[in-house]
């Protein structure tokens, strides 16, 4: 730290008690000057000879008869004056960061210029300040930080504005010329914290600036903010790193502390001055998952729709980013629901927009071969789909989730989003069994939704017996496995994107990963079943029916497979297949079908179920 030394004569000021203060002399004090609640018995001459101020106070007091003075609103207080009042003693005077905004307000209170003497105050002030101080990264930054106490003088005198101006150009600065102190303590990985060290020893990093300003109020930050985008050299994702790095620094992560009464308004004014703050290019400089905090953080706090709208817009350019817990945000008090689902679907309803625009197409109006093909194009669609019935899942443990809420989201994305359904397929079983009130009417209309053919083979077992899924469903499932089981044939992929296969192995990793305990006893269920079958190389036609029969049926409860074997059993290869829900139970064998007629025969097994 810089700092300054003024006078030669020892300090000679005493205080008795707490509020006086005086001067050790031969000679008698004769005026006395009151700030606030402290007083100063002091010597007029010293005082005449400085300050043009107290010149004609000491003259007005010496015609009423009185020797005190009051000085109201002194900027500074009782310490700026005393450095003022040593100053006039030529007393020793140390100046730095800490009190030289006070000394220098003090100094302009008091009229201390060149005119009353050569050499005053003010002057030398002005000289540590453009000499010392604001040539100093770190001073600047503590100067300019004082200058909030000592409004509106500090604007006056524009101590303020130049200590703006100094620290907005230094950040500019290219880095491998920066050889002044900086903090930089950013938390590193305990395998990279020795290479880190040993880098910052010879390398500076571009956002060396950041944590250093992160300690200014907020005015003073937006301040210093505005003045380095305005200089047009900082990067986009160099300002959404340091406005990460403030809200990190000052906004609270529990509820309780953002929705305090004490601290609500100003948890307001940040959040505003930092939305307000955010790169002009929508698309960059700031993460998704930083974003929708700052989104979670203005619903909480009611910043105002504006607000809230421009994170929206920007959020949508890059939803697919966002993880299952960013959309986690809760509903506002009184709504039925524990997170705002709603909010949720307008960000998807406007991802869906951008990622239309850009391709030049409708998703209603286009058929599913075009949703494959944009599907291969834009790798946004596949992360959106996990995102979304990831975030079903989630929500489908809410009691008070309406069945209407829970469909429109399904809805909200397209095919080719979701070429596998695993994911949906756990969802829904979640929705179902946290409101086990519903209608076989609104079951139908949820399982609806699922395709059943995009299935893995461990879902498809889990849902072949959960008793929880409408009948006509658990045929569905029964009948392609079987299918699939007969021809050899993973599923009918026609419908499906290229790389469905590869989607589903990565449906399995996220549930792993963003499922709760349930999704996870789930998960061994599915683990802890398996589809035999095995292929006949044996040309002769029975025994190859006769070895399938043995190898390559489900393994499921008597009752599932006791309805399988009454819809599959016919008369001959090109019957139709019957369906009762009511006939007895029937324990033929089932019938080998060759693919081709086993491929002819699903519709109408399908629209029979």
């Amino acid at each position: 730290m810089k700092f300054m030394k003024l006078g030669s004569k020892p300090d000679a000021f005493q205080s008795d008690g707490s509020n006086i203060r005086f001067v050790v002399s031969e000679l008698p004090t004769d005026v006395s000057v009151r700030i606030g609640e402290v007083r100063f018995y002091l010597h007029k001459f010293p005082l005449l000879s400085k300050s043009n101020r107290l010149q004609g106070l000491i003259l007005r007091v010496g015609e009423d008869g009185t020797n005190e003075i009051f000085l109201h609103d002194f900027p500074g207080g009782p310490k700026a004056f005393e450095i003022c009042a040593k100053f006039c003693y030529g007393m020793i005077v140390t100046l730095n960061a800490y009190n030289v905004v006070a000394a220098r307000c003090a100094a302009e209170y008091l009229e201390m210029t060149e005119d009353v003497e050569k050499g005053n105050l003010i002057y030398k002030i002005e000289v540590f300040l453009n000499s010392s101080v604001l040539r100093s990264w770190k001073d600047s930054i503590i100067v300019l930080q004082a200058t909030k106490s000592l409004l509106p003088w500090s604007e006056e005198l524009k101590v303020a504005g130049r200590c703006v101006d100094c620290i907005a150009s230094k950040t500019s600065v290219d880095p491998t010329n920066i050889n002044w102190s900086y903090t930089y303590n950013r938390k590193l990985a305990a395998s990279d914290e020795i290479v880190e060290i040993q880098q910052r020893m010879h390398t500076v990093p571009n956002d060396w600036w950041v944590e250093d300003i992160c300690e200014l109020d907020v005015d003073l930050y937006k301040r210093v903010m505005v003045a380095v985008k305005s200089k047009g050299r900082m990067s986009s994702d160099m300002i959404g790193e340091a406005l990460k790095a403030y809200a990190v620094r000052w906004l609270p992560d529990s509820y309780d502390a953002l929705v305090a009464d004490d601290y609500m308004k100003r948890n307001r004014t940040l959040v505003e001055t930092i939305v307000s703050l955010l790169p002009p290019d929508k698309c960059s400089g700031c993460s998704c998952r930083f974003l929708l905090k700052l989104l979670k953080v203005v619903i909480l706090v009611g910043a105002g729709d504006t607000l809230k709208e421009e994170l929206i817009n920007r959020i949508s350019m890059q939803f697919h980013k966002a993880s299952v817990k960013d959309l986690l945000i809760p509903a506002k008090s009184g709504g039925d629901t524990i997170y705002d689902v709603h909010l949720v679907q307008i960000l998807v309803g406007k991802f869906m927009v951008h990622v239309s625009s850009s391709h030049d197409i409708n998703f209603v109006d286009k058929s599913e071969s075009r949703f494959v093909e944009i599907n291969t194009e834009d790798k946004t669609l596949l992360p959106l789909g996990k995102l979304v019935d990831g975030y079903l899942a989630e929500i489908a443990s809410d009691p008070n989730l309406s069945i209407s809420s829970f469909v429109d989201l399904i809805k909200s994305i397209p095919d080719a989003a979701r070429p596998g359904h695993d994911g949906l397929y756990m969802a829904i079983d979640i929705y179902l069994k946290e409101h086990p009130n519903l209608s076989k009417a609104e079951k139908k209309r949820i399982c609806g939704l699922m395709d059943v053919k995009k299935l893995s083979a461990e879902a498809s077992i889990h849902a072949a017996q959960n008793e929880l899924l409408p009948l006509r469903v658990v045929v569905q499932v029964l009948f392609f496995e079987r299918l699939k089981a007969s021809t050899g044939v993973s599923a009918p992929t026609s419908d499906a994107p290229r790389d469905a296969s590869m989607s589903r192995a990565t449906l399995e990793e996220d549930w792993e990963g963003r499922a709760s305990e349930h999704h996870n006893s789930l998960k061994q269920q599915l683990g802890s079943l398996k589809i035999k079958g095995d292929k006949c190389r044996n040309s002769d036609e029975m025994k190859c029916r006769s070895t399938k029969e043995k190898s390559s049926g489900l393994l499921l409860p008597s009752r599932s497979r006791r309805i399988f074997d009454k819809l599959w059993v016919g008369k001959g290869q090109g019957e139709t297949i019957k369906s009762s829900e009511t006939s007895g139970s029937s324990q033929s064998p089932p019938i080998c079908v060759k693919p081709g007629e086993a491929k002819s025969s699903v519709m109408g097994t399908v629209a029979m179920a």
